[in-house]
C-alpha cells in the first residue's frame, strides 16, 4: 500500500473512538504509511475545536486543492450522477496517489469506483 485517504467518515469514527477505525489509524502510523485528507474533509469533519479533533488532523497529511485535483473531480462529477463533490475529491485525491480510501460509507463512494477503479476501498 503507497498510501491511504481518509474520508470525513473515516476522521469522524477515530474521533468518537471506533475500535476499528483507531486500529488502522495507529497500524498505518506504526508501519509509516502516509495518511492524507483532501482538506475539503476537514471541512466535513470540523464540529469545533477539541483537544482530539487537532491532535487527529495532526496526524495525517491535509493535502491543499489544486487545479489537477478540481480537475478530476469535475470530470467525476460529470461522469457519475448523483455523485457530490466531497466525495469527488476524496476519489480524485486517493486516485492520483494510488492511496487506499478508508470510509464510514462505502455506498457513496462506490458509486465513483467505476470512474476511479484503482482505488480501492476500505471500511471502518
Amino acid at each position: 500500500m503507497k498510501g491511504a485517504t481518509y474520508d470525513a467518515g473515516m476522521l469522524i469514527a477515530i474521533d468518537r473512538r471506533k475500535q476499528r477505525a483507531l486500529a488502522v489509524h495507529e497500524w498505518l502510523r506504526e508501519e509509516r504509511i502516509p495518511v492524507s485528507v483532501p482538506w475539503v474533509v476537514v471541512a466535513e469533519f470540523w464540529r469545533g475545536r477539541t483537544d482530539r479533533r487537532d491532535a487527529i488532523l495532526r496526524s495525517v497529511d491535509v493535502e491543499a486543492p489544486s487545479l489537477k485535483l478540481a480537475k478530476s473531480a469535475g470530470a467525476a462529477l460529470g461522469a457519475v450522477e448523483g455523485a457530490t463533490v466531497v466525495d469527488a475529491i476524496v476519489m480524485a485525491s486517493a486516485a492520483l496517489r494510488g492511496d487506499v480510501v478508508y470510509t464510514g460509507d462505502l455506498d457513496d463512494l462506490r458509486r465513483l469506483q467505476g470512474h476511479f477503479p484503482g482505488v480501492r476501498l476500505l471500511s471502518v
